[in-house]
Order: structure tokens, then sequence, then C-alpha cells
């Protein structure tokens, strides 16, 4: 634990501060403001869109002669894309690493994590289906909690993209340069590696790139070529149109589940029963170590949502679609958790290619290099979602005002968000090129929980507003008075049989670190402040249980990833002041109704 659920609660007391007190005169009495500036003021901020407003901003653009997206895409497209964002490093490396912490026990994370993903995608199923638009989880929030946290999330949004895409492009061209070694193909050091990670020389590969490097005035010309091409690849794809990705992800997702398929059926016959003892060999501890490692191999389902305006039936197939790549990813990480496991020792698998690992521990070469090829592919569909999603979110937050108009273009010939998909492009190609943010990845995992967080909040505040009256599909309503202290009860009872007597050891302090577990106990406040409003209010269960479990995976993330969060908050917000408050369409209308 670290000192992350410190912020916590700052970032989403607000939310129920505003579940229940709609008037604001706490603030300018605490801070001697002038109500009515205050309150107006507040009111800018907080302005929220309508479902009406929301909808019809998708239109007018064609109305003003400009062009709409195309809808292409059905519900296995959807699924596809879903399962093409879902199984990517996931399955191929991070596997690995949770195996290793957790032993065969990694299984029981890979559900849980499916089931705290489940619970987000009920409350973006709820949104996708009353709000068949592009902005996703930014739209959502801007229907309501108002204008300044829908920017917060659209900005936090963007970093999840942004720095996701240059780790997976960085992490493509470690597998492709890998299999084009294993064929006897080698790409010189400097033209694979990262400019920062060479002139650090921390590994015999990043010395030879400096050493070996061409020289231009002394500077030392390393960069990594493979990143730089793939990016290049998938942004002209996706420039193209929504047609021509569909096809390409469907090809990539058949292909990358054949070979899983063949995995499982090949490697079931070398499983060896006595590798799965101990099965929890680190206990419940062991198991929760993997937790933000096997998250990132879920981030994807909610990518989709992205695509809501070239859906061809939206509002019912953006939810099946959700579900079903959510449970189809869950089901072949369990089998392939528990296959790994079974072929060699748990504790052998820390390593970055764990399924081309463990079949060359059973002396099957030539399907280790299967399986490295099948990386590569699935590396690539992950990229494709993901650069899918980028400039749909820049499209949505341009159209409301709050970034400028070239950014909700879209091609008068592809249908697609022209400025936005090439910005996208360019945003990841630089830094892929030369800078290794390995070190920043986990913020892909925190901008991710931000947003379901608000989302499974927004599913509450729709409730309480009477919004979800208009929501396709609604989140069944679950009353938490009543489910609530019963699942409590339930998990404390499977907690207590799993590790005997762990109440006794919630306190104690590991290596006299007393201070590592303040965050643990401030989740615990939190924790039980959202529960008891829950119950009182009789909250829907599934939504504050998506609600609590994002909150406590948020608390898992290092330290200097929330201080870094932090800073790039603050930064959206300096934006937002200066260019997206005195420019938002929603605060012009406003203002031309009150001079009515």
């Amino acid at each position: 634990m670290n000192f992350t659920s410190l912020f916590a609660p700052c970032l989403f007391a607000p939310l129920l501060f505003f579940f229940h007190f709609p008037q604001k005169p706490y603030f300018s009495r605490a801070f001697h403001i002038q109500p009515t500036r205050a309150m107006s003021f507040l009111n800018n901020i907080f302005r929220k869109k309508t479902i009406e407003d929301a909808l019809a901003t998708a239109d007018e653009n064609a109305m003003h002669g400009g062009a709409h997206l195309t809808k292409n895409l059905r519900v296995i497209d959807l699924t596809a894309l879903g399962i093409a964002a879902i199984i990517g490093a996931g399955i191929f490396s991070t596997i690995g690493t949770a195996s290793f912490m957790g032993g065969p026990a990694v299984v029981f994370l890979f559900i849980f994590t499916a089931i705290a993903c489940g619970f987000s995608a009920l409350c973006y199923a709820q949104f996708a289906s009353t709000l068949p638009v592009s902005g996703s989880a930014y739209t959502y929030t801007y229907t309501t909690f108002g204008e300044i946290l829908a920017w917060t999330v659209g900005w936090n949004l963007l970093w999840e993209y942004a720095i996701g895409n240059v780790t997976v492009a960085i992490s493509w061209s470690d597998y492709f340069t890998g299999l084009m070694k294993g064929i006897g193909l080698a790409i010189p050091e400097w033209l694979t590696m990262d400019f920062v990670t060479a002139g650090k020389g921390a590994s015999p590969e990043a010395i030879a790139a400096w050493q070996n490097a061409p020289q231009i005035g002394g500077f030392h010309l390393v960069f990594d070529l493979p990143a730089l091409t793939i990016t290049l690849l998938i942004t002209i794809l996706v420039y193209r149109g929504i047609q021509e990705s569909k096809n390409i992800s469907n090809v990539l997702v058949l292909f990358k589940l054949i070979v899983i398929l063949a995995v499982i059926a090949v490697g079931i016959f070398y499983v060896q029963p006595g590798n799965w003892t101990p099965f929890a060999p680190n206990g419940v501890r062991g198991v929760l170590a993997g937790i933000s490692a096997v998250f990132f191999a879920y981030i994807g389902f909610d990518a989709i949502s992205t695509t809501a305006e070239e859906c061809k039936n939206p509002q019912k197939d953006l939810p099946r679609a959700m579900f079903l790549s959510l449970i189809i990813c869950t089901i072949l990480y369990v089998i392939i958790a528990l296959v790994l496991t079974g072929m060699v020792k748990y504790d052998t698998l820390a390593v970055g290619d764990p399924l081309a690992f463990v079949f060359k521990q059973v002396n099957l070469d030539f399907f280790s290099g299967v399986v490295a090829l099948s990386a590569v592919v699935a590396t690539a569909s992950v990229f494709l979602v993901f650069q899918l999603g980028q400039p749909r979110i820049w499209m949505s937050m341009s159209r409301d005002g709050l970034l400028p108009k070239k950014f909700s273009e879209i091609h008068p010939k592809f249908k697609t968000p022209a400025f936005s998909t090439i910005l996208a492009g360019f945003v990841v190609a630089i830094p892929a090129l030369f800078l290794n943010l390995n070190e920043v990845a986990d913020l892909t995992s925190l901008g991710t929980l931000f947003a379901f967080a608000v989302v499974c909040a927004g599913v509450l505040k729709m409730d309480a507003t009477g919004q979800s009256a208009q929501a396709k599909f609604k989140v069944t309503y679950l009353n938490s008075r009543y489910w609530l202290p019963g699942v409590l009860l339930v998990l404390y009872g499977i907690l207590q049989v799993a590790n005997p007597g762990f109440v006794a050891h919630l306190l104690d302090c590991p290596d006299g670190n007393c201070t590592s577990q303040i965050p643990y106990f401030l989740f615990l406040g939190v924790f039980a402040i959202v529960t008891i409003l829950a119950i009182v209010y009789k909250w829907s269960f599934i939504p504050v249980v998506g609600l609590i479990l994002n909150l406590f995976m948020m608390s898992q993330v290092m330290f200097v990833s929330w201080v870094r969060f932090m800073v790039w908050m603050v930064i959206g917000l300096i934006v937002y002041f200066a260019y997206g408050y005195a420019n938002s369409k929603l605060r012009a209308k406003h203002a031309a109704i009150n001079t009515l």
C-alpha cells in the first residue's frame, strides 16, 4: 500500500456532496465570497448537458453541411474490437508476473478483476444505451456531474489512450524485434530502442545500441523504428475508415484466438497437477499483489463505447459486446493461467514471454515461435482499438467547444475525425521514438479506473435525478440496504476461511513501517462512508460495488503515479480555464437564455 488512497476521498467527496446538497452556499460563506458571484461561477463550471442536448450535438455537424461518421459496426464487430483491446500484452506477458506472485491461485484474481470490470461494464452499458455518442465516459459525466468533472474525465482519457498506446507501441517493437531475431533477421539495436534507454546503458543491448549508433555532430542517432512503423500503419488504417479498421481487427482477433486455443489444446497434455501445489503459496496478499498488472490486461472493453456513433444499433449492441468480450476473455485468461502454472512451477514464470517460455521448457520450440508471432499480432490489435478511441474523445470535447473546432472535423470521404486521428498518431509516434514511458504506464490503469469510478457514480446520480428512466438498458436495481451487508458478511466468511485470523492482522505494520498502512486505513474510511450512505439512502447495489472496487484498485497504484496523475490534472484544469471555460458551447447557450 502507498499514500494513493489519500487522494481518492479528495476526488470523490464532491460526487457524494452533489448527490445530497444541490445548493452550494457553503463555499461563499467559508471563503467570504459574494454569494451571487460564487454561485454564478459554480453554476458555470458544473453546468450539465441534458441527454437531449448530448444526442443533438452529434447531429449538429451534419446540419451545418459537415459529414457524419459511418454506421458500420454490428455486435460481432464490437465484440471483436473488445477482444482485440483486452487480449494483448496481458495474456502474453502480464500473466507470467501475476502467476509468479500469486501462484496458481492467480485465476481468482482474474475472476475478481473481471467481476470488478463487470460492475463497471453494466454501468457503461446503461450510459451507452442512453447516450449512443462517441464521447464515452466524458459525455456520460457531462450529463450527470457537469462540465468541469467531464473535462477532467476526458482529459484523463486522453492521457490513458496516449500513454497506453506509447507503451503498446514499444511493447510491439520488442515482440517484433524478438521475432525477427528468432528467424535470423536481427535488426540493429540502435534502430529498436529509444534514445533515453540507450543513453542509460543499463543492459548489454542498450550499451551496444549507444556504441554502434551513427553520430551526427556527436549526437547518437538512436530511435525505435518498429514502434514508429506500427504507429504510422495503424494511424493510416484508422484514418482511412471504420470499415477498413473493423475488417483488419476481425482478422487479427481470429488469428490470435486460434493461437490461444491451440496453446490450450497442446499445453493441456503437458500439465502436471503437482505444479498446482501449493495453490496459493503467498496467500491472499500474494494474489492481490498482481492486481494492477492484471487490471491492465482488462483495459479496453470501455474503448468500444467511443465507437457508438459508428454502430448500426448502439443501444442494444454496445451492452452485448461489452459483456461478451469480458466473458470470453475471462474464460481464456483463467484457462491459460491454469495451463501455464500446470506446465511449469509458478516461481519460474517471472519472464517477459511466459507463453513462449513454457513451450521451450517442454522442448516445443516451433510452437514457441508461433506464440511469438501471435504476440506481435495481438499487440497490434490492441494498438488499433486504442488508436480508434483517442481521436473520438477529442472530437467529442471539440464539439462541446472545450477544444478548438479543428478537432471535430470529419473527413468528407473517409468519414473519420481526420485532424484528431493524425494528431493522435503524432502524440504516440514521437514519444515512442525517443522515450521509454514504462515508468508512467501505471497512469493508464489509474486514468481508466478514475473513469470507471465516475461512471459508476454517474449511474447513482442518474437514479437520483430520474434520468435512468430514459435508459434502454438499465442496471438491475438491488437495494444496498439488504444486499451490501449480506455480501460483506459472505466476503468476511470467505477471507476468514482462506486466511484465518486475518482481521487481527489488519492493523499490523510490516517491517515496523506503519506509514505504509495509512492509505489502507484511509480507504477503509472512504469505504465506510460510501457503505453507510448506500444503506441509508438505498442506493443501487451494483454501481455502489463498482465504485468501491474501482476506488480500492486505485489505491493499489504507486504513490509516484498518483503524483504524476495529480500534476496532469492540474495541467488539465489550466487548459480548461484558459480555453474551455470561455469557449464552452453550453456556457454560450445558457448565457443566451439568461439574456432573454
